[in-house]
């Protein structure tokens, strides 16, 4: 859980400062970072919170209304009981614009990845004009927060009453991989202007766990419902999801290659082809996925499989889009016996998803002073603050041997499936986020 006794504002041009009394500690004045804006709960630790104002709008939105520099600034002033979450605004517009630039066609973001208000605006600022939405939540998210953007509800399966409210909340495009939610679509969505893809599945490899367990149609299948979906008069399109971090992109290519033959078995045109998201994040430290070459052969291998008849494109990223932009500091509660080291956080919190992707060894060590610790990597076991014993992270990590009580733990890469998969279980879970200008010394 977020915690969110917060203040909200909303500023047009506020150009003035706090007065000096009022200058929290540590904390930068940032003209230009406005926007939907909160203030910070002031339970950080030790001490106070007064927010600064912030200039002029529509450039980087952030959650709070003290810009740090950066963690460690927030972690030697403020000496944190709770695990916090650090965003910064410009590294998330800035991976935006570096998807706009080099995919091949619409970029749109997977809301569920982080639905937070502050990313939605960000991105909007950045230029991204389409969402992937699987929620009634979701599509009332975007139309309050991003207005007149498109959205892409390709959840496969819907109940009657919230494929009605999409519609009247104007949704036009739906994904299906089965004959029955075909049939509830056709009962609901009027045809004219309506767009329905078809999600189809193929058994390949390459990425952190298999979406096709869940959805998705067989090429067989595939070819079947869109050849009725052109029949009821929609606009045809494909769709298909190669996987969470896939690192392969050569599951593209398959993918690519089997929606061309799809759609020449069933003798439809397509006006679009979504590739889905499974764009990788960087969670390791020697590895650094390379965006480019996937976008390279996603444009290449479309006009070689589809040729005069090639579709727009459409990507849905998530957790490549917003990854980079946040960082979690965990405070180090106990090494025991020089041992095993316990977290403030861990499989129940915002470090959730580690147990299925993987661990993320991309960290950081400061002690309560902010400085680094640099003692020789040793491999630790790492556990969470719950008394479950599977609150464990993935395998060993590779932490300074001068680690000690009260440290701080800097997971970087976090903005992905942390704070909504975040919980209160066993008491713990409770997170502040706090804005900053960059994530690293």
């Amino acid at each position: 859980m977020i915690s969110d006794n917060s203040t909200l504002f909303i500023g047009e041009f506020v150009r003035h400062m706090q007065p000096t009394r009022f200058q929290e500690k540590g904390g930068s004045y940032a003209p230009g970072l406005v926007g939907l804006t909160k203030r910070l709960p002031t339970r950080f630790g030790r001490g106070k919170s007064y927010p600064h104002d912030i200039g002029k709008k529509g450039r980087l939105m952030g959650l709070s209304k003290t810009i740090w520099s950066k963690p460690t600034e927030l972690l030697r002033t403020q000496q944190p009981e709770n695990p916090v979450l650090f965003f910064a605004p410009a590294i998330l517009q800035g991976m935006a614009r570096r998807f706009i630039q080099g995919f091949p066609g619409l970029v749109t973001y997977a809301v569920k990845s982080n639905p937070d208000e502050a990313v939605i605006q960000n991105l909007d600022a950045a230029g991204i004009r389409g969402y992937d939405v699987a929620s009634i939540y979701e599509i009332e998210l975007i139309r309050r927060v991003a207005p007149g953007a498109a959205m892409h509800y390709h959840n496969p399966v819907r109940s009657r009453s919230e494929i009605a409210r999409a519609v009247e909340l104007g949704v036009t495009s739906y994904s299906v991989d089965s004959r029955t939610e075909l049939a509830k679509l056709a009962e609901a969505v009027p045809a004219e202007g309506a767009e329905i893809s078809v999600r189809f599945k193929l058994p390949v490899e390459g990425a952190a766990y298999n979406f096709g367990a869940k959805f998705g149609a067989t090429a067989e299948k595939a070819v079947e419902l869109l050849t009725e979906v052109a029949r009821l008069g929609y606009t045809p399109s494909l769709t298909f999801h190669p996987g969470t971090q896939c690192t392969d992109p050569m599951a593209w290519d398959s993918y690519l290659r089997a929606a061309a033959d799809i759609t020449r078995d069933a003798g439809v045109k397509i006006a679009r082809l979504n590739v889905g998201g499974g764009f990788p994040s960087h969670r390791l430290a020697d590895v650094t996925p390379a965006l480019e070459p996937i976008f390279e052969l996603i444009d290449r291998v479309t006009t070689e499989a589809f040729g005069d008849d090639r579709p727009a494109l459409v990507c849905e990223p998530g957790r490549a889009m917003v990854a980079e932009s946040f960082s979690l500091a965990t405070r180090v509660r106990a090494v025991r016996d020089r041992g095993h080291v316990f977290l403030n956080d861990g499989v129940y919190g915002g470090l959730a998803e580690l147990p299925i992707i993987g661990i993320i060894d991309r960290v950081e060590v400061v002690d309560a002073d902010g400085a680094i610790r640099k003692g020789a990597p040793e491999p630790r076991i790492v556990f969470g603050p719950t008394c479950d014993s599977v609150d464990r992270l993935p395998g060993e990590l590779n932490l300074p041997s001068d680690i000690a009580e009260e440290d701080y733990v800097i997971f970087h890469g976090m903005g992905a499936y942390s704070t909504v998969t975040n919980t209160r279980f066993n008491g713990f879970g409770e997170m502040e986020i706090a804005t900053a200008m960059s994530l690293r010394d």
